[in-house]
């Protein structure tokens, strides 16, 4: 009996311990923000203005959006968004003098904005102290549910770096001759760039008269990246040339918010529509978008 009693006493000690010991709660996954990097292959065919407006249509489906201006020397998102030029910039938060909070400025129409670093030479030059301190600020935009990267035009390092970190590359030209010449030049630079590219690389057609503009656009730089590069390049859509546009410039406000049914609006909206059903690369967020922006993914 004595036995018994001592075994029963063991069960029920085991039985309290286990009652008291805390049930392990499941982590939650980190939010995966998606980054859209906007590039083109030359100035003037509208591309700050495309990533002002995609901004826009995504904060219209309830997401929460930052545009970053990523361009290192003429930084002109808050023009577009008739803002002042703010005092504090990406330069001030990668020489540490300011929090990437403290310069997230928000704006009246749903979305918040991150001033570009102007006058500096190449993300990836910074020293290893600035870098893990950038990375650091960096995570802070994570809880953005879409962060849009407007880079400058042109085929410089820093555009090429973003390009590499993003989950999806959305280049933008338009029908004349030099434009299309310099897009397809970028997507070539990017082809042999990367042994392998594993982004959603699109193109978007700016300033059409017709859908069989566009197509025809799209169609001959989709074929000759394929056949000539082995390079996916997947036509997201286009853009009409519409007179909203330009009195959204004259105006420094969106055109979307402007006039919302414009043919250009419309168009922004389904470009935005088509990119929500395609599926953000399985390795994608902050964490890899570090790794990919210092180029520990680059061949060279």
């Amino acid at each position: 009996m004595e036995d018994q009693a001592e075994k029963l006493r063991q069960i029920m000690r085991q039985k309290n311990s286990s009652q008291e010991r805390p049930v392990p709660v499941k982590p939650k996954e980190a939010k995966k923000a998606r980054i859209i990097t906007v590039a083109s292959g030359k100035g003037g065919v509208g591309k700050t203005n495309v990533s002002v407006n995609m901004a826009l249509a995504y904060a219209r489906l309830g997401k929460k959006v930052v545009v970053m201006d990523a361009d290192l020397g003429l930084a002109n998102v808050n023009v577009i968004l008739g803002i002042m030029p703010p005092t504090y910039s990406l330069y001030h938060v990668m020489r540490k003098q300011k929090t990437m909070r403290e310069i997230l400025e928000k704006t009246d129409y749903g979305i918040s904005i991150v001033a570009g670093a102007s006058g500096f030479s190449r993300i990836a030059n910074l020293t290893e102290d600035e870098r893990q301190n950038f990375v650091n600020e960096l995570d802070s935009l994570s809880e953005a549910d879409i962060i849009i990267v407007d880079t400058s035009a042109g085929v410089s390092s820093n555009v090429l770096d973003f390009i590499e970190a993003a989950d999806d590359a959305v280049i933008i030209t338009t029908p004349e001759p030099t434009a299309i010449t310099d897009a397809y030049g970028l997507i070539k630079i990017i082809a042999t760039e990367y042994d392998s590219l594993n982004i959603g690389l699109k193109l978007v057609v700016n300033r059409v008269k017709t859908v069989a503009e566009a197509k025809k656009v799209a169609d001959r730089m989709t074929n000759i990246a394929g056949q000539f590069l082995n390079l996916k390049v997947d036509y997201l859509g286009f853009i009409y040339d519409d007179a909203v546009v330009s009195q959204g410039v004259l105006r420094q406000k969106p055109f979307m918010v402007i006039d919302p049914k414009s043919k250009a609006s419309l168009c922004v909206q389904h470009i935005v529509d088509r990119m929500e059903k395609t599926e953000v690369r399985e390795d994608g967020g902050f964490p890899a978008m570090f790794r990919r922006l210092f180029g520990l993914g680059r061949t060279s």
